[in-house]
């Protein structure tokens, strides 16, 4: 690998990975159009969707690793959430992960324009009082929960992300859960979630290890470093944030399709 085309990975997963620490999302929303994007602006080689697909997934693994251990004391990780939607998740993202062997390059970007399409338009719904709640008070469906992170699960692992992109907009609209208790619980979600993307592209060939590895490194920087910035931020800004870079991101990926 080039200097140049090592750098480029490495700022591309540095700065994916400090966003997804800040928000509590995996930051495949943002690294995979930056992957599939950025090196071939510069003259370097271009990743096809399954490398793109598969870098994110392990890279995902390792940087919700450090936005969780960030967020691990102060009360905002819910156990009963995280164990439902995680074992959901879990089982969605490996059979993802495995089937998007199965499909064309245009058959996981369409699935990934699907999915930031729905999370945009979802974290532009007002989200009222949620906030208001202390963190020792908060109720919801349990069931509603597991089949909503079943199914994310299944797209999420398509496109080698954890899904944390449209758990936090379903956590916050659907299940009504505080902000910061949800970027802190959909990190540890998003974990659960990247172990069945990551066992699924893996052992279908589709990790391309050397710029999974820059990425890794820069994830396990990164992502702390986010988290103790997302603790400082107000939550209002936090979801301004998240709804655009996913809304831009939407627009770029169906212009692309289209």
């Amino acid at each position: 690998m080039e200097l140049g085309f090592i750098i480029t990975i490495f700022l591309i997963g540095f700065i994916g990975s400090y966003i997804s620490g800040m928000l509590g999302i995996g930051g495949s929303i943002i690294k995979y159009p930056m992957l599939l994007y950025i090196p071939p602006l510069f003259g370097l080689a271009a990743f096809s969707a399954h490398e793109v697909s598969g870098i994110s997934a392990v890279q995902v693994f390792f940087a919700t690793i450090g936005g969780v251990w960030a967020y691990r004391k102060g009360g905002f990780l819910n156990k009963t959430l995280i164990g439902y939607m995680g074992i959901s998740i879990l089982i969605g993202s490996f059979i993802g992960g495995y089937g998007s062997k199965l499909m064309s390059e245009g058959g996981i970007n369409l699935i990934y324009g699907i999915l930031a399409l729905i999370a945009a338009v979802m974290m532009f719904i007002p989200k009222k009082g949620i906030d208001d709640i202390p963190l020792d008070q908060v109720k919801f469906n349990k069931w509603l929960a597991a089949i909503l992170a079943l199914i994310v699960g299944v797209g999420a692992g398509i496109v080698g992300a954890a899904g944390a992109f449209l758990l936090v907009p379903i956590m916050l609209v659907v299940l009504k859960i505080p902000t910061r208790m949800t970027i802190a619980s959909s990190l540890a979600i998003t974990f659960i979630s990247s172990i069945g993307a990551t066992i699924g592209k893996i052992s279908t060939g589709q990790v391309d290890y050397g710029p999974a590895a820059i990425m890794v490194i820069a994830s396990l920087i990164a992502s702390p470093l986010g988290a103790m910035a997302g603790k400082k931020v107000n939550t209002k800004v936090l979801q301004v944030i998240l709804a655009i870079l996913i809304f831009a991101t939407a627009i770029k990926i169906w212009l692309e399709i289209i």
